[in-house]
């Protein structure tokens, strides 16, 4: 694995590691088995590590920031970036495919009930589909970079999403917006955390998102989507059922 670097994150032992960029499919394989490798290292230490979007009550969330670009298998070129240098159309169409089909993938990106604890303003994750230039309270940010290396980073996914799934949902987004051309929104300069809210609230919402987008599920397969639907509607209609403390602590001899 290459690791473009460590440092110490916000949360209460929270670890920011950044692999180097590469192909979709080998990046994920290395976080797999990077996150397996690190639950082994815990273990022979009597620790435990955990990739919990929201372990910590209070604590910031732990994401999987995705950076996107694409390139010409021919000329091995950038195509968010024309030759002299400027943005392509390519890449905007990129970020309004994303910006408009996302909440269609959220439930691939946050896909536990948890997940949802860490779309919360001012913990470091993001609340909207806003994009923005090295805005890191947007849900879609573009780093400060050379032309060769623009991209646009994806915010919105979890430490706890399937890197398999994460990466093709994302990506899945941006490719329909090349190929529908679509035109993003104005990039936000602001406090993000102040716009209104455009994320599913919950892991319910979310799958029925995805359900009800016939174009992300043609193209991510609609046996696929058809399962996966099927079996995290089972796991949330089980957590349904389970009566938390807070609502003991809150309601039992109050209402």
């Amino acid at each position: 694995m290459e690791i473009d670097g460590i440092l110490q994150e916000g949360g209460a032992g929270q670890i920011e590691l950044n692999l180097r960029h590469g192909d979709p499919v080998r990046l994920a394989d290395e976080m797999f088995f990077f996150k397996r490798m690190i639950r082994e290292a815990a273990l022979r230490h009597n620790c435990y590590a955990t990739f919990m979007a929201k372990p910590i009550e209070g604590e910031p969330g732990s994401a999987m920031h995705i950076h996107h670009s694409v390139v010409d298998l021919k000329t091995e070129q950038n195509i968010f970036s024309n030759p002299d240098g400027s943005e392509t159309p390519e890449f905007l169409h990129f970020i309004g495919g994303m910006q408009r089909n996302l909440p269609a993938v959220v439930a691939l990106l946050a896909p536990y009930v948890n997940s949802y604890r860490r779309y919360v303003p001012d913990f470091a994750a993001p609340i909207n589909l806003e994009w923005g230039r090295d805005n890191r309270t947007t849900g879609l940010r573009v780093p400060v970079s050379e032309p060769a290396a623009r991209r646009v980073e994806n915010r919105l996914p979890g430490m706890d999403c399937n890197p398999y799934l994460g990466i093709a949902a994302s990506l899945a987004c941006g490719l329909v917006g090349l190929i529908e051309k679509t035109n993003p929104s104005d990039p936000f300069a602001g406090d993000a955390y102040k716009r209104p809210s455009g994320m599913p609230r919950g892991l319910g919402d979310a799958l029925g998102l995805l359900d009800a987008n016939p174009t992300i599920r043609a193209v991510l397969g609609e046996e696929f989507c058809r399962v996966y639907i099927a079996v995290k509607e089972l796991e949330h209609n089980e957590f349904l059922q389970v009566i938390s403390p807070w609502e003991r602590q809150h309601l039992l001899l109050n209402v």
